[in-house]
């Protein structure tokens, strides 16, 4: 995905000479392409995420339109208040890149996971959130949200992140997409995880349901109008996420459901509120925090029974 950001990222840059990006320290080669274009719109702010984010805010009020981009936790949770007071305040057009969400990094231990972004960036005014599932999502995505000309959090991989998609689809900002229409249930999707909802969703055919599968892109703003049609048309509500059970995406479904009184269970699966370490790869921390498709399984068939 971080390949697809780079791509867009130069191609937007050819094309407006309002957009610059800050980074600290990592990926160099991977805007090579850009710095040919210009390298005075490609600007390495070093191991000083706080300060690039300053320094973004700034060139902002300026006119400019930056993109900021190192990894997820050093991005948002360190700089947590640079965001809050000099972006989100101020409501300046910054987007804020996060690359390896999740557990992309999982070998690197707890420093390097991020489990608790969405709901840090969730809780402050002004700023959207969006999450695309793979390079494809992004590629459509990322231009939508360079014209909004507001607060972004946009959420993404690292690499190699398997395809969901045989053709481009028509996404929307703001607007969540049905990959494929069911009955009864309905999967929520958010991010990267997107692959173990389809596993779970073909799960579920076995099992004789007829599941609706929905990628849940834009996590705020949330997109009501699916979710009032959800809560006329569905029993079950599972929500995916690749973040922490609390404050997520899956809280954000389920405080809109309580909001509006929708009478329906909501299934919110993601990361336990509790540190993973000592795992190899992401899918060996995905399995020890107990976000595969069998612990899934057991759990559903207790709370559908």
């Amino acid at each position: 995905m971080r390949n697809m950001f780079a791509k867009v990222l130069t191609e937007l840059v050819a094309k407006d000479e309002e957009a610059i990006l800050f980074y600290a320290d990592i990926g160099n080669r991977l805007f090579n392409p850009l710095k040919e274009i210009d390298q005075n719109r490609a600007i390495n702010a070093g191991i000083a995420e706080a300060n690039m984010t300053s320094m973004a805010a700034g060139v902002a009020k300026m006119g400019m339109k930056p993109f900021i981009y190192t990894i997820t936790p050093f991005l948002t949770a360190r700089n947590f208040e640079q965001i809050k007071i000099d972006i989100a305040y101020q409501n300046l057009p910054v987007i804020i890149v996060g690359t390896g969400s999740g557990m992309s990094y999982a070998n690197l231990g707890p420093t390097h996971h991020s489990f608790e972004d969405i709901a840090l960036i969730r809780a402050l005014p002004n700023m959207n959130i969006v999450c695309p599932a793979d390079e494809v999502e992004l590629e459509v995505l990322m231009p939508q949200i360079y014209k909004l000309n507001q607060p972004c959090y946009f959420r993404i991989g690292k690499k190699n992140e398997p395809i969901n998609y045989e053709t481009k689809p028509d996404l929307t900002f703001g607007k969540a997409h049905v990959i494929e229409t069911g009955s009864e249930i309905t999967i929520l999707s958010t991010g990267t995880i997107l692959p173990l909802a389809k596993q779970l969703q073909l799960e579920l055919k076995k099992r004789g349901y007829t599941p609706e599968l929905t990628s849940f892109h834009t996590v705020k703003p949330i997109d009501e109008i699916y979710l009032k049609y959800v809560s006329t048309q569905f029993k079950h509500i599972i929500t995916l996420e690749e973040h922490n059970i609390h404050g997520g995406f899956g809280s954000a479904v389920l405080e809109w459901c309580n909001e509006q009184q929708a009478s329906l269970q909501v299934h919110r699966f993601g990361l336990p509120n509790r540190f993973i370490d000592q795992v190899s790869s992401r899918a060996s921390a995905l399995d020890k925090a107990g976000l595969n498709l069998d612990t899934i399984m057991k759990s559903l068939e207790q709370r559908m029974r």
